[in-house]
């Protein structure tokens, strides 16, 4: 079975990053796109068993025909090299048009007293989420992965440098757990992935796209454990320096079995991804057997 952990990890080297969040300063960024498209992108998909994944996923997943399942692979590893290339374009200084639906449900429960959780995946480009929707009033815990290379932590630090904006480090001595709660119990915003494996190996399966899928049980027992309100949020990419934000309120019965609390949450939580998937299927970037069992 491929390992569905968390790894976290940024490819490249520091010194190809730091030049890459430099290069964004002053190169038109359709040129690096393009760059990307026509040198980068072919060399991954000789070399990377991603082809097949995506290929498989739009094929079998989205009942594309075999002619648009492989061009539609290919653009996705373009989107995905985009969404990178735009992550540190953002540490180097540029920003992006961005429209948010759904906005009210964020300001409704950033406004309040009470905590909520704030859910995300690997579909578009969710860090680009950090400058808009941003609380004056609430700190914004994001869960992040520790071993996270020097220069993508410090972009980060730099970008969410003048926001409410903290993040809590995954690490192996479960220290963030302890973070985590401490956010909810002071009515803070806690956000975190809810598609990949973190620590846990405790799962729930959940019809997905038309095939039963395992996701975390972890980020859902998390928001049930406080009865807390909890939203998805997605970040997409639309043209070349725009994003949409889909913020979506995950409903689940807070008088249930916590069990049944968790089921229900998981459930409206996959239901909204894949509603953004059928909008957006090339920008899904979890590039291994998701629905192995």
């Amino acid at each position: 079975m491929a390992d569905k952990r968390w790894n976290g990890r940024t490819f490249g080297s520091g010194w190809l990053l730091r030049w890459l969040i430099k290069a964004t300063r002053w190169m038109d960024l359709r040129l690096l796109y393009g760059v990307s498209a026509l040198f980068v992108v072919p060399v991954c998909l000789m070399l990377n068993a991603s082809r097949g994944i995506a290929y498989r996923y739009l094929r079998q997943r989205h009942g594309f025909g075999p002619f648009k399942a492989a061009w539609k692979t290919y653009t996705s590893h373009c989107l995905f090299g985009q969404a990178l290339i735009d992550r540190f374009a953002m540490y180097g200084g540029k920003r992006f048009e961005v429209d948010v639906e759904g906005y009210e449900h964020f300001l409704r429960l950033a406004s309040g007293d009470e905590a909520f959780v704030q859910l995300s995946s690997h579909a578009g480009n969710y860090e680009l989420a950090g400058y808009t929707l941003v609380s004056e009033r609430k700190p914004f815990n994001a869960l992040v992965f520790w071993g996270e290379k020097a220069t993508v932590m410090q972009g980060r630090n730099q970008m969410f440098a003048h926001t409410n904006i903290q993040m809590i480090p995954v690490k192996d001595d479960m220290s963030h757990l302890f973070e985590m709660n401490r956010a909810l119990q002071e009515g803070e915003i806690l956000s975190m992935p809810a598609d990949r494996f973190v620590g846990s190996a405790k799962a729930v399966t959940i019809p997905f796209l038309g095939k039963d899928a395992r996701f975390p049980q972890g980020p859902f027992a998390v928001a049930t454990s406080r009865g807390v309100e909890v939203l998805a949020v997605h970040v997409m990419k639309t043209g070349i320096k725009h994003y949409r934000i889909y913020v979506a309120p995950l409903p689940y019965d807070r008088t249930a079995r916590r069990s049944d609390q968790i089921d229900q949450l998981a459930h409206a939580y996959v239901a909204e991804l894949e509603r953004i998937l059928r909008l957006y299927p090339t920008q899904w970037y979890n590039y291994y057997e998701f629905w192995q069992s």
